[in-house]
């Protein structure tokens, strides 16, 4: 009889041992604890040791950690009708552990999804040199969006980066024939530039051998001086006609004194 009752009174501190030890929970210190009380929300626990009466309450382990969020491939159709596949990466984390079980079944599934529409909403709007050029300002347009509608899940939206906007084969092709006409224009423009004002100087200088007549002799002189030193071929250069003129008049002048 006493055997039996000391098996019975183990048999029961082995159950309260068990039971105490179910009861015990540790959290650490990025984890918190929604503690339902017979199924009703009681409180958010942790970090530490944390008490949970078993078959009363219940808890539900929430990370606080920053959660990296791969954002898959979407197709995207762009305001100019060009179609692209684009994906992204959104970081986010729990800042109300309370809403972020309560008000949504998987926070996790849930963000990701609205993450994905809202990526092929924003990036519709825009054509696709806007999302080659401004991808910081598309990504600013994506997280604040994110994190607007996310506000009701007790989650924060840190940041939302873009990785790749993929074209086909076709487009990048027109994209490389754009450009290269791009930089023919603006190597026409700089030629037609550099010709304008070419045309400028030799204007200025015009007006100037223009009131020196002797400053053109010079200059005639000059470019003569500067071709004589070629002895290889056989040099044809006119000669001005005011060089001439000057000559006649020279010799006109010594010829009564003879």
């Amino acid at each position: 009889m006493i055997f039996d009752l000391n098996l019975g009174l183990g048999t029961v501190l082995i159950i309260l041992a068990a039971l105490v030890a179910s009861a015990l929970r540790i959290l650490r210190e990025y984890e918190r604890g929604v503690v339902f009380m017979l199924g009703r929300f009681w409180r958010v626990k942790g970090p530490g040791l944390v008490i949970v009466i078993p078959g009363i309450q219940q808890m539900v382990k929430v990370d606080l950690r920053v959660v990296t969020l791969d954002v898959p491939s979407q197709d995207v159709i762009s305001r100019d009708n060009v179609s692209v596949k684009v994906n992204a990466i959104v970081f986010f984390r729990v800042i109300d552990p309370q809403k972020a079980i309560i008000q949504v079944e998987n926070y996790l599934v849930a963000t990701s999804q609205l993450a994905q529409t809202t990526l092929r909403a924003v990036l519709g709007k825009h054509e696709l040199d806007e999302m080659l050029a401004e991808r910081e300002k598309l990504n600013l347009d994506v997280q604040q969006i994110l994190d607007a509608q996310t506000d009701a899940w007790g989650i924060k939206v840190a940041n939302v980066e873009i990785k790749h906007i993929d074209l086909n084969e076709s487009m990048i092709r027109a994209i490389a024939r754009q450009a290269e006409a791009e930089r023919e224009r603006r190597a026409k423009v700089i030629h037609a530039e550099g010709e304008k004002q070419a045309a400028e100087s030799l204007m200025a200088a015009a007006g100037m051998l223009a009131r020196e007549p002797a400053a053109m002799q010079l200059r005639y002189l000059q470019t003569l001086t500067q071709i004589a030193g070629d002895k290889a071929a056989t040099i044809v250069f006119p000669v001005p006609v005011d060089l001439l003129k000057g000559l006649v008049a020279e010799s006109s002048r010594k010829t009564p004194s003879e």
